[in-house]
């Protein structure tokens, strides 16, 4: 089975093919740019015209962009258009759900929880370094317990910039030293290392929660930049929400 998988973001739109649990062809759209949501439309027509996909499985942060895309997979695809919800976990599948309001967990939350469990299997900790920070936990029976949100890295950065006077914008990448020696040093060095200090500690506490030895997983586009040479056992997976999006998807149809 085919699919063309979208993730809408705070930030960017991941659009991609889903086969057979693999995930390739895939393209992002800045959501920062006007020009966004039609690349990222020209991208799944491409992928339509191309590949021969049975559906469009869509997931998404962003509630007013659900219509259009729901317009744009029926009227212009013309696929049948698939949102990733909890009504999805009903039935089939091997992960369930023990929340007491699933109909409010993130349909990117959902996707990647999917998706660890079948590629790394459970228990799993898995981790979205996104626009915002999420966890979640999947205990050895493939129930998802819960999990956590805090601020991602763009928040962190943007607040220090927003809110004072003189602080710079902070741009991701480059060395960090072993103390800020200039002002964009010092907030490189407090939004890296305090940020990997915040997913350490999170990480940690739902091990001791829960007594348990989690795997470690990790998605979004700030999971490498982050996790590199932090010292934490992650494995960095950049299609595991769209996997989660075909996965979940392909069950349906």
């Amino acid at each position: 089975m085919k699919l063309i998988v979208v993730d809408v973001g705070n930030t960017s739109t991941a659009v991609g093919l889903w086969r057979n649990g693999r995930v390739t062809h895939v393209a992002h759209a800045d959501g920062r740019q006007a020009a966004a949501r039609t690349q990222a439309f020209a991208a799944a027509q491409t992928l339509a015209q191309e590949t021969g996909c049975a559906a469009v499985a869509y997931l998404s942060v962003v509630p007013k962009a659900d219509a259009t895309w729901r317009r744009f997979a029926k009227q212009e695809l013309r696929l049948p258009f698939v949102p990733i919800t909890h009504r999805l976990f009903q039935g089939a599948g091997t992960l369930r759900l023990d929340y007491p309001h699933p109909e409010t967990i993130g349909a990117d939350r959902l996707a990647d929880a999917a998706a660890a469990v079948d590629r790394y299997g459970a228990p799993v900790v898995v981790c979205d370094f996104g626009t915002a920070f999420t966890a979640a936990a999947v205990t050895a029976d493939c129930v998802w317990r819960g999990g956590v949100i805090a601020p991602g890295f763009p928040l962190m950065r943007d607040y220090l910039y927003e809110r004072t006077a003189k602080l710079p914008r902070l741009e991701l990448g480059g060395r960090v030293p072993k103390i800020g020696r200039s002002t964009e040093e010092a907030m490189r060095f407090g939004a890296l290392v305090g940020y990997r200090g915040m997913v350490r500690e999170i990480v940690s506490t739902l091990a001791a929660n829960f007594k348990v030895d989690f795997r470690l997983v990790a998605t979004g586009g700030f999971a490498k930049w982050v996790l590199k040479d932090a010292g934490l056992p992650f494995v960095v997976d950049s299609t595991l929400t769209l996997h989660g999006a075909g996965l979940l998807a392909a069950r349906q149809i």
